[in-house]
């Protein structure tokens, strides 16, 4: 099946230890819906930038877990091409508590409360503005240990081994999320069938997945993804997330918010 060449010049923005897998993925996306990828071309869409294969900035060897997210953004200057990782977010801290970009970017905001709650700074059940304030405190002071910036925290996920995908690799506003998500199942599908050989070859074990929200699920629907050691939870859109044990017994240990 032919794949339109914007997809082919955006895997520039991929390790290339990813390129051969991209490529079979995108084929194999074309092979599922032949119509798909040729409007998409000729559509608007976010990331912007061919910005659509940056998670995969990621070196294959280095894949440790595999975080999947519903979508990007829907704004233009947030949508990264990596998950929850908001384009318009600098600094994470201000003197009210978290940033406004940090506020305004809700699965961030949450899944920074759920840091703060796992590494005992905040209470489960006080997270709100006043609680922040004293948090903030500590971050911005001359002797602060806390990271300040997102582009520090997408460091330390990195770092740690993360690939931090979405489900559907684009955002258009005219099109359901779900049918986005469905139509680049094909192209996760091979992702996993090459870390399951990667790793298998040389005898490790296979990255975890991290799988957040319905979309998210719906790996469950590729046969491979059931060899995968994996870890479920709500969206982080959702405030429950802010509570969920199972993130913060996950992510505590790996003190991300510590410099």
């Amino acid at each position: 099946m032919s794949v339109p060449e914007v997809f082919i010049a955006a895997l520039a923005h991929a390790d290339k230890s990813w390129h051969v897998t991209l490529r079979a993925g995108l084929e194999a996306v074309a092979k599922a819906d032949p119509a798909y990828l040729p409007s998409l071309a000729q559509d608007s869409y976010l990331p912007t930038q061919s910005r659509i294969f940056a998670a995969f900035a990621q070196p294959m060897d280095a894949v440790r877990f595999v975080l999947v997210g519903e979508g990007p953004y829907p704004r233009e200057e947030s949508a990264t091409g990596v998950c929850f990782m908001d384009g318009a977010v600098g600094n994470l801290w201000s003197e009210q508590g978290l940033s406004k970009p940090v506020n305004r970017a809700t699965s961030l905001r949450n899944f920074m409360k759920m840091l703060l709650v796992a590494e005992g700074l905040l209470q489960a059940e006080a997270t709100g503005a006043l609680a922040l304030v004293s948090v903030s405190e500590q971050a911005r002071s001359a002797n602060s240990n806390f990271i300040q910036t997102l582009p520090e925290l997408q460091q330390k996920l990195t770092q740690r081994g993360f690939l931090l995908l979405n489900a559907a690799l684009v955002f258009r506003p005219h099109v359901p999320p779900l049918k986005e998500a469905k139509a680049w199942l094909p192209l996760l599908g091979a992702v996993l069938d090459a870390l399951q050989a990667f790793y298998s070859a040389k005898q490790l074990e296979l990255p975890a997945l991290v799988l957040w929200g319905k979309i998210a699920l719906w790996l469950d629907n590729l046969p491979m993804a059931t060899n995968f050691p994996r870890v479920v939870a709500e969206h982080p859109y959702n405030l429950s997330f802010i509570q969920n044990q199972t993130m913060q017994k996950f992510f505590g240990p790996m003190h991300l918010l510590g410099r």
